[in-house]
């Protein structure tokens, strides 16, 4: 008997990832360093693949502080909890792989406000909800959501550099504490989507094991494109996909 998953999403991408290309941000921030707008993921591992430009990923953990150099063929991955800062070398462009489809776009990445902001649901909403459209005015909301979160970084990683690491474990629990009722939803994304595509290896294994590899008939192949070009991320200019589980930034949740 073959136990087939169930409540799948159509045509995930191989293991229920997100896709997504970026442009690194060549805007100065106030220590002088141009790119992105530090933050960290509560539950999802995320990867960069560099094809093209120079720059740097900083990044905050337990171990420290680390900056990565990103360069054409590199690639850098950061597990849930590490805060990261893409930094501009000269025309830096990425590939992001994201664990965990949908639940990024569906608000696990937390933005490293200072405290007074990160203590007040609210006031941190709209910090980090910018406007729909690549205009101007999205530009600007997008610039400021970066500084802010670079004057949080900064602070943060000069005391852990200093070997406190209070204010960082701090951060991470207020952020925690600032996702917490979405964990159900996440929940949901993550059954249908990442914990789906392994159970689907799990029941294939099982058919070939019993020989009947009969869901072989169901093989064909997919193709996509980007939905959105230009869209403003968190660590720069950013070529979305509207994958199978997705919930993209300006889809409203």
């Amino acid at each position: 008997m073959v136990n087939a998953p169930q409540q799948v999403l159509p045509h995930p991408l191989p293991g229920a990832i997100g896709l997504s290309h970026l442009s690194a941000y060549d805007w100065e921030a106030a220590d002088g360093v141009c790119g992105g707008s530090p933050h960290l993921h509560l539950v999802c591992t995320e990867a960069y693949v560099v094809t093209g430009g120079r720059g740097a990923v900083q990044t905050l953990s337990p171990d420290g502080y680390r900056e990565i150099p990103l360069e054409p063929g590199s690639v850098a991955w950061f597990s849930p909890g590490t805060v990261h800062r893409m930094v501009q070398g000269g025309d830096l462009r990425i590939t992001v792989l994201m664990q965990n489809s949908g639940l990024p776009e569906a608000g696990d990445a937390v933005f490293t406000f200072p405290p007074e902001v990160l203590a007040d649901p609210e006031q941190y909403a709209a910090a980090a909800t910018l406007p729909p459209g690549t205009g101007a005015e999205a530009e600007q909301a997008a610039r400021r959501r970066r500084d802010l979160a670079v004057e949080g970084y900064l602070a943060l990683r000069e005391t852990l550099v200093a070997g406190d690491s209070g204010p960082y474990a701090e951060f991470q629990r207020s952020a925690a504490r600032l996702v917490r009722d979405r964990v159900p939803r996440w929940r949901e994304l993550w059954r249908a989507g990442a914990l789906a595509a392994a159970e689907r290896t799990g029941a294939q294994l099982d058919a070939l094991q019993a020989g009947e590899p009969s869901y072989l008939g169901e093989a064909t192949a997919y193709e996509t494109a980007p939905t959105r070009l230009g869209g403003f991320g968190m660590c720069g200019r950013r070529d979305e996909y509207n994958l199978p589980g997705v919930t993209l930034p300006y889809g409203g949740e």
